[in-house]
């Protein structure tokens, strides 16, 4: 709309300034015509009235300033017949006798002469002539200079229109800058204050969209959250009757399904504690957010999952020295446990599972490194999907993990990022999260 708004506005502008143009130079020229008639009927009053009688030296010496294309030749109309040579170098010319009176154009000698026919009082017939080629060219000069303007003021017009277009459709470029900068779970109106009246309706009607939206998306997570407290108590029943139902005796067959049915009620379990979380990380962001030590969160994780790594026999360790950073620390430690849940689940046994910080100028780093297969760079933004494997993997898991992960960190104003830990051998996957550091 911006393009085509100048498109149009400059084609307007230009083809009223060339019409403008023509028009001036046309006005100018002519004006500058009338003027030198003019001064022709002067020059016929001044000899009417000073009773002037033309005569006609031969061989008078040059006179300073005269020029023959610009002079002004005034003589009976009578005396035409007296001319010795019939061309305009002579005195008098040798102009038509029947001329009338007024102004008429007539050639002599091959020039062209703007003749001003006049009778006197007396009943003389005089004649002012002057030769048209240099009337023209100075009316043309004339012109030209009433051009001028025009010739200056359209490019500095077309520059003052385009800024004001840019300055007019700047607020539309903030807001779909904001728009574009928003994370997908904020749905807080736009500010339409500062926007054009031709806008804001347009602005009005987005935040009442978001705002079904954002009613949509809530409904939305209060359905799984709710879902998954209900079907909690159920799992934990089902678990507690596994539990009681191991104690008795039966068949290894009998006991091997048992096994199994106990691994699914343990599935469930993790799917519905993800779903709370998940839930949990996509509600209202405003949660409260402190000073927290990264070190602090990585122990806590660490004495939680220690008996899975002990379980496959994993090296579960903490690299750098301790830094600080502003957000919520139950946020954090869901974000971190659960990238430290995956690296568990996918490094095989006898691996190694690193966890890392580290300050980069204005960022604090949080690495987890392990010495799993890694996730292919073509299914590194699938990954992020709710529910979403990486095709080929034969471990349990819901899917949710990264999921979450990423909803804390854009809540959080952190980045994320894939790599492999080893990228020569391409294995391993190295989780880089960048946080806003502490002043």
């Amino acid at each position: 709309m911006q393009f085509r708004l100048s498109l149009a506005l400059s084609a307007t502008i230009l083809i009223v300034a060339l019409l403008a143009s023509v028009f001036a130079f046309l006005a100018g020229y002519q004006e500058a015509l009338e003027m030198q008639d003019n001064t022709l009927k002067q020059v016929a009053t001044l000899v009417e009235r000073q009773q002037m009688r033309p005569h006609y030296p031969t061989g008078a010496p040059a006179i300073a300033g005269d020029n023959e294309e610009t002079r002004v030749i005034v003589q009976y109309l009578a005396d035409s017949a007296i001319a010795p040579e019939p061309n305009d170098s002579s005195l008098p010319l040798p102009l038509p006798g029947d001329l009338r009176d007024g102004f008429s154009t007539v050639s002599v000698g091959g020039e062209e002469f703007r003749v001003l026919v006049r009778t006197t009082a007396l009943g003389q017939r005089i004649a002012i002539a002057q030769e048209t080629e240099s009337r023209d060219r100075d009316a043309r000069e004339s012109a030209r200079r009433g051009v001028i303007p025009f010739a200056i003021l359209i490019p500095v017009l077309l520059l003052v229109v385009a800024d004001l277009i840019r300055k007019l459709f700047r607020p539309i470029a903030r807001l779909s800058a904001e728009i574009d900068q928003r994370d997908e779970q904020d749905m807080a109106p736009i500010d339409a204050r500062d926007l054009p009246t031709e806008v804001r309706s347009f602005a009005l009607a987005i935040n009442r969209l978001l705002g079904r939206v954002g009613k949509s998306m809530e409904a939305q997570r209060r359905f799984v959250a709710d879902a998954a407290h209900e079907l909690r108590s159920p799992l934990t029943a089902l678990s507690l009757q596994a539990e009681r139902l191991s104690a008795t005796e039966m068949s290894e067959l009998a006991r091997e399904r048992l096994g199994k049915l106990r691994q699914g009620i343990e599935r469930g379990r993790n799917l519905i504690d993800q779903l709370l979380a998940l839930a949990s990380a996509q509600s209202s962001p405003a949660t409260a957010r402190s000073r927290i030590s990264v070190h602090k969160v990585y122990r806590g994780v660490l004495e939680e999952l220690l008996p899975v790594a002990e379980k496959k026999q994993l090296d579960l360790g903490v690299e750098g020295d301790d830094c600080e950073i502003v957000t919520n620390e139950l946020d954090l430690q869901t974000l971190v446990k659960n990238l430290v849940d995956n690296a568990l689940r996918y490094t095989p046994a006898g691996g190694r599972v690193d966890l890392r910080v580290q300050r980069q100028g204005e960022r604090v780093v949080l690495q987890v490194r392990d010495t799993g297969p890694g996730i292919p760079e073509s299914e590194r933004e699938r990954v992020f999907d709710a529910f979403y494997r990486v095709p080929g993997s034969d471990e349990i898991g819901s899917g949710l993990g990264l999921s979450i992960v990423r909803t804390i960190a854009s809540r959080a104003g952190a980045s994320i990022e894939l790599d492999y830990s080893d990228s020569a051998a391409r294995s391993g996957l190295c989780v880089t999260l960048r946080f806003p550091a502490t002043t």
